[in-house]
C-alpha cells in the first residue's frame, strides 16, 4: 500500500524539491502587522526583503500549526487509501507536533484501516528537511512505511544542528533562549555557538569573539563530528548571509568534502525566531552526537 509524506514549512526545502518528490507540506503562518501569511513556494519569497526589513524593525511573529489543518492536510491522502509518513519540526520548539498527533488520534476512528505516522525529529530547518530527504529517498527504493519509520527514528539522535547568530534578541523575545545569555553575548562583539540538543531544544554551548570565528567555529564542529561525509547532502540555512554562507561551504570542502552541499535561505517563521544575519550548519554524526 502507497504512503504519502508530508512535512511542515520549517523544513525549509526548495519548492522544485518538494514538487519532484510529491512532498505535501502543512503550513506554518506568520504575521506582519497583524497581517496573515503563509510562505508555500521558496522561489517567490525574498529572503534579503524580509531580512532587511527586520533589520530596519519589522515585527514578525509565528503561530503552530493547529490540529485542524493537519486534519485537512492528512484527510486529502487518507480518503484516497493512503497511509501518511508525517515529518515534523522539533516538538522542543513547537506545539506543531503535538497538533499532528492529535489530529491523528481524531483521524483514526474515521480511517481505522489507515496508517498516521508522525515523526518527530527533534530539528528545525534544513536539519528536519534531511529527515524529509531520507523518507524520500527510502521510499523511492521500496521501503514500507513501518521500516521507513523505524530508520527515521534511529538517526533522530544522529544529526547535528549548529548555528551563530548576529543577535540573540531575536530568540530571546520569543523565548528560545534565556535574555541573560542575550544579554552577555551582546557585548563586546561576542558571538554565541548554539545547537539543538538531545530533546531538539536551542542551547548555548559557547562564545567566540567575532563574526569570522564563529564561522570558523561551525565548520570545526563539523571536521570534529562528520561521520561518512561523502555519503551524506550537508546543509547550510542563512538569514541574508549569503556570502558567509559560501565561504562555510568552502570550508567543509577542504578536509572533509560531502557529496553535496545544499544552500538555502532561511524561511520566514523560522527565520523570524533565530534573525537576520544566521548562519547554520546541518550533518550526520555518531551516536548522540547532539550531546557533543
Amino acid at each position: 500500500m502507497s504512503y504519502q509524506i508530508i512535512t511542515d514549512t520549517s523544513a525549509n526545502l526548495p519548492s522544485s524539491y518538494l514538487m519532484e518528490h510529491g512532498v505535501d507540506i502543512a503550513p506554518f503562518s506568520y504575521f506582519v502587522e497583524g497581517v496573515e501569511m503563509q510562505c508555500l513556494n521558496s522561489t517567490v519569497f525574498d529572503g534579503k526583503k524580509f531580512y532587511d526589513d527586520m533589520r530596519a524593525g519589522m515585527k514578525v511573529t509565528t503561530s503552530q500549526i493547529n490540529p485542524q489543518t493537519f486534519e485537512y492536510c492528512f484527510e486529502k491522502y487518507l480518503s484516497q487509501g493512503q497511509d501518511i509518513l508525517f515529518i515534523s519540526m522539533s516538538s522542543g520548539i513547537s506545539g506543531s507536533y503535538n497538533s499532528s498527533m492529535t489530529a491523528a488520534e481524531a483521524l483514526k476512528e474515521k480511517y481505522p484501516e489507515r496508517k498516521i505516522v508522525s515523526i518527530d525529529t527533534r530539528a528545525a530547518s534544513l536539519g528536519e528537511g534531511l529527515f524529509v530527504m531520507l523518507a524520500v529517498e527510502n521510499r523511492d527504493q521500496g521501503m514500507s512505511i513501518a521500516d521507513n519509520e523505524e530508520f527515521l527514528r534511529s538517526r533522530v539522535q544522529h544529526i547535528y544542528q549548529v548555528f551563530t547568530v548576529d543577535d540573540l534578541k531575536y530568540l530571546s523575545h520569543t523565548g528560545r533562549l534565556h535574555s541573560a545569555v542575550a544579554f552577555v553575548t551582546s557585548m563586546l562583539n561576542i558571538k554565541p555557538l548554539l545547537k539543538g540538543d538531545e530533546m531538539g531544544r536551542i542551547v548555548n554551548f559557547g562564545i567566540v569573539r567575532g563574526r569570522k570565528k564563529a564561522v570558523q567555529s561551525l565548520a570545526q564542529k563539523y571536521d570534529e563530528l562528520v561521520v561518512n561525509p561523502g555519503e551524506q547532502t550537508v546543509c547550510i540555512a542563512h538569514a541574508d548571509c549569503e556570502a558567509e554562507a559560501a565561504q562555510l561551504a568552502e570550508m567543509l570542502r577542504r578536509n572533509h568534502p560531502p557529496k553535496e552541499i545544499m544552500t538555502v535561505d532561511y524561511e520566514p517563521v523560522t527565520g523570524s525566531h533565530v534573525g537576520p544575519g544566521t548562519i547554520a550548519l546541518f550533518f550526520f554524526g555518531g551516536e548522540n552526537v547532539r550531546a557533543k
